[in-house]
């Protein structure tokens, strides 16, 4: 197994727990292939089909304070110093999606990493329905778990050549809220895109504040991508976060597209619009351009 890090520091390449069984047993249980198992099942009209031809691509794990994290990553071959994305999975986890969205991005010249930030409560593509996803894993992940592992897997990127000085965030559904958390959390952070995540919420101790709370003093551009019949992000949220970002005058800014509801880039869901997934592609590519993640 040739993806070790160890607690993201030093031990890159080959280690000790190579000829490990549990450790090789972890990763192919982590890692796995296919779609979430309470994301099924899978739409006819799928999309997902982005090949491996010219890019290292691979399933790895870096160890966290002693957490096993699984963290899919897909890069140019050959190419070094590459801008870096992270890529926020949906409340599903890292499934062939996400993966295959991390290839669509290494395809266009990035360094894209996909970590598993739900694996401490465990693991979102096994679980049996939404409900119970939700309910047993999503709900128990508190926000400062994941800014600080996605600060580690920053680390790991620039460990493994990197250009993390051009660093990007995007992510899906829960991932996009997380998108908007992050580049508050982290100024290193160049741009983000957020896809549909939500932005008002109650507080509590794992979810001390949302996005439309950060909004006002927010300094790293972002992009909301955002469906106005969305049934679950209502549109009075998201023209209230608008107001924020605009109160604050930050550089970000959300399009909302009039026919789509949520998960409108899920192609292998039945929410896929294809013509608004791929004008948000379009328009995610030329917002990390314009803001220095190229």
């Amino acid at each position: 197994m040739k993806d070790l890090v160890n607690d993201g520091n030093s031990l890159l390449g080959t280690s000790a727990y190579d000829d490990g069984v549990k450790r090789r047993d972890f990763l192919k249980a982590a890692v796995g292939t296919g779609f979430a198992v309470s994301a099924l099942p899978v739409v006819a009209q799928t999309q997902v089909q982005t090949d491996t031809e010219g890019l290292d691509a691979a399933d790895s794990i870096l160890v966290i304070e002693g957490q096993d994290v699984p963290v899919y990553r897909a890069q140019p071959r050959g190419k070094t110093n590459a801008p870096v994305i992270l890529v926020v999975s949906e409340i599903f986890g890292v499934h062939e999606h996400i993966k295959d969205v991390a290839r669509r991005f290494a395809k266009q010249g990035y360094m894209a990493i996909a970590p598993d930030l739900f694996v401490r409560q465990g693991d979102a593509t096994k679980a049996p329905n939404t409900a119970e996803l939700i309910k047993n894993i999503v709900s128990r992940t508190p926000d400062a778990q994941v800014m600080s592992d996605l600060d580690r897997v920053v680390d790991w990127a620039r460990q493994r050549g990197g250009d993390t000085k051009k660093l990007g965030i995007t992510g899906f559904c829960w991932g996009g809220r997380i998108t908007w958390l992050y580049a508050a959390h982290n100024l290193d952070v160049k741009a983000g895109v957020a896809w549909y995540g939500r932005l008002v919420g109650e507080a509590t101790s794992f979810t001390p504040k949302h996005p439309v709370d950060v909004a006002q003093n927010l300094k790293v551009p972002v992009l909301g991508l955002y469906g106005a019949k969305d049934t679950g992000i209502p549109l009075d949220t998201v023209q209230r976060m608008q107001a924020a970002l605009d109160k604050g005058n930050s550089r970000s800014t959300i399009h909302v597209y009039p026919d789509s509801g949520h998960a409108f880039h899920a192609d292998y869901r039945p929410s896929f619009n294809a013509a608004d997934a791929a004008d948000g592609w379009n328009r995610a590519l030329a917002w990390f351009r314009k803001n220095g993640v190229a």
